[in-house]
């Protein structure tokens, strides 16, 4: 057996205890631990997928130890296995037994490489790994974490926003975006031509906020600490749609189940566009001497907004279809804010 398809847990692992036994790709990500929390804390075993080379025993560890920090005691319920997006190894092991699968993991670059191909390739050729494995293995249903990015980096008259919208794979836009896109619409062409009735729903979440639970950050709560850390003197000018943490697995967990999600696109946003001077502005208003070292001010420059992928224009984000689908209400996106910076002064990733 390859060394990626061997069980890296230590525990009895997801065979243990009662309830359905879901997948998790790129368990120890941001999204993916807090989709494992609420998973575990909704009854089902859950096997977590992570990538084998370099990381040992000591992913798994961070693994629980992010999940045991939402309030969720994993015990035998949770089992952590190696398989990479870049490799067929271990994926057909991963999902075996599994009834659903939440498709978390996706490669994000701290810096947009020269290579856009760097970003795309893995992208798209792990999500069709993950699809053509829980086919095979007869899974029933794949939630898939896509991004704005796939919808809204391409010009059209108006700056409203929903899930008819995609983004243009074609346009020259930074190689993230490209990739997120990409391998969205591979997704949608595998299920309709190869998925042999394997459905799929896709989450397509805004800038992602809320309490870390590790010291895995996203791109978004990186400018978090960057603020707080007094990294940034200045933001660019930029406007953009907050969703919390929370919401977004609360969203994954929904809609692996609800009927009506099969086949379906979710756009996942707060219920106010924000920018980055305004969360410089919240984290000053509530924190006092511990956000002394925030930014005050903002700036104009394109290069600047390419890098942490956004744009100067106010988008005006549709979210009535999670809405009234789900019953699915969004956080306020003040309370998100505060409780990211909580988080990471309470992991120690930033002084207090």
């Amino acid at each position: 057996m390859d060394s990626k398809t061997i069980p890296m847990s230590t525990d009895a692992g997801a065979d243990a205890g009662g309830g359905e036994l879901v997948l998790v790709t790129g368990g120890s990500g941001y999204v993916g631990t807090h989709v494992i929390s609420g998973l575990l804390r909704s009854g089902h075993r859950v096997r977590t997928t992570i990538r084998a080379q370099g990381r040992g025993s000591g992913a798994t560890t961070s693994v629980r130890s992010a999940v045991a920090a939402s309030g969720v005691d994993p015990g035998g319920r949770l089992d952590i296995v190696g398989a990479d997006l870049t490799a067929d190894d271990g994926w057909d092991d991963a999902m075996a037994g599994c009834t659903r699968v939440h498709h978390v993991a996706s490669p994000f670059p701290s810096v947009q490489p020269d290579n856009a191909d760097d970003l795309i390739v893995p992208a798209r050729d792990g999500t069709l790994r993950v699809l053509r494995a829980a086919r095979d293995q007869g899974v029933k249903r794949v939630v898939m974490t896509s991004s704005f990015a796939a919808v809204g980096y391409s010009r059209k008259d108006g700056d409203e926003y929903d899930e008819s919208d995609w983004t243009d794979p074609e346009d020259d836009n930074p190689p993230y975006i490209r990739s997120k896109t990409i391998a969205e619409l591979a997704a949608w062409d595998f299920v309709a031509k190869e998925g042999d009735g394997l459905e799929l729903t896709v989450i397509n979440p805004t800038g992602i906020f809320g309490p870390a639970l590790g010291p895995r950050l996203s791109a978004s709560t990186e400018h978090v600490r960057a603020m707080l850390e007094g990294a940034m003197s200045a933001v660019p000018r930029a406007h953009f749609g907050m969703v919390d943490v929370r919401d977004v697995a609360e969203l994954h967990l929904r809609a692996m189940a609800h009927p009506a999600a099969a086949g379906q696109r979710f756009l996942a946003a707060g219920d106010r566009t924000v920018s980055l001077l305004w969360i410089a502005q919240v984290l000053a208003e509530h924190l006092g001497e511990r956000a002394a070292r925030v930014p005050t001010r903002e700036f104009d420059d394109e290069r600047a907004r390419e890098a942490v992928g956004v744009t100067e224009r106010v988008p005006i984000l549709r979210t009535e279809k999670a809405r009234s689908v789900f019953g699915w209400t969004p956080r306020d996106p003040v309370q998100t804010v505060l409780d990211t910076a909580e988080s990471l002064f309470r992991l120690g990733l930033v002084k207090d």
